[in-house]
Parts: structure tokens; sequence; C-alpha cells
């Protein structure tokens, strides 16, 4: 029970942020999305020990189990554009799997040159 009171607060401090940096965005007119704002400063906060990992760790797990959940109102909101899906169909999922590719090996690469990194540092 005490886990889920302080998961269920931490995702509220999660979508209190997320509003809040959606504001910021908005009035600082930069045309950086709020999500990408709230990630930055969590990601600040967690690097200068602000913010520590177990004050938020059980409500990101959450976040991150149920992940695909936040994905099925775009999924059936594409259904809105079925007619441009069947006119330019063929050349969206080309550049939707070319893009796809493109994130995979850039990520893989990523990956692999900090695990490089790491392995060096390592005696």
């Amino acid at each position: 029970m005490v886990n889920m009171l302080k998961g269920t607060l931490q995702v509220a401090g999660f979508m209190v942020l997320s509003l809040g940096m959606d504001q910021l965005a908005a009035w600082l007119n930069i045309g950086i999305p709020g999500s990408i704002l709230g990630i930055v400063v969590v990601f600040i906060l967690l690097e200068t020990k602000i913010l520590r990992l177990e004050w938020i760790e059980l409500g990101a797990n959450w976040l991150l189990a149920e992940l695909l959940l936040f994905f099925i109102p775009a999924a059936v909101g594409i259904m809105k554009y079925f007619p441009i899906l069947e006119a330019e169909g063929l050349q969206i999922l080309v550049v939707v799997l070319f893009s796809t590719v493109i994130v995979m090996v850039s990520s893989g690469l990523t990956a692999g040159f900090i695990s490089s990194r790491k392995g060096r540092k390592t005696p």
C-alpha cells in the first residue's frame, strides 16, 4: 500500500513537471516541446544530485512498464487520415522504415562507443 501511494505521488510529480515545462516552453516560445525540457531538467537534477534516483524510481519504472499504452491513442488517431494512407502509404512506409533503421544503427553505434569508453576507464 505504501509503495502504491509512493508510486502514485511520483507519477503525479512527473505530470506536474510535464505540465509546468509545457507552460514554460509556451511562455518562452523556444520551439522545444515541454516534454523534452522536462527530460533535460530531470537529467540535470539527477546528475547534480539535487534529485535522487530513489525519489522517482518507482514511478518512473511504472511509466516505462506501461509505455505501450501511451501509444494507443496515437495509433488510433492515424485512422482519421486513412485516405492519405491509401494515397501515400508506400512512401510513408519507406520513410518510416528508413528512419527506423537510421535510429537503430545510430543508437547501436552510440551504445558501442559509450561501452568502449567505459571499458577503457575500468582498470
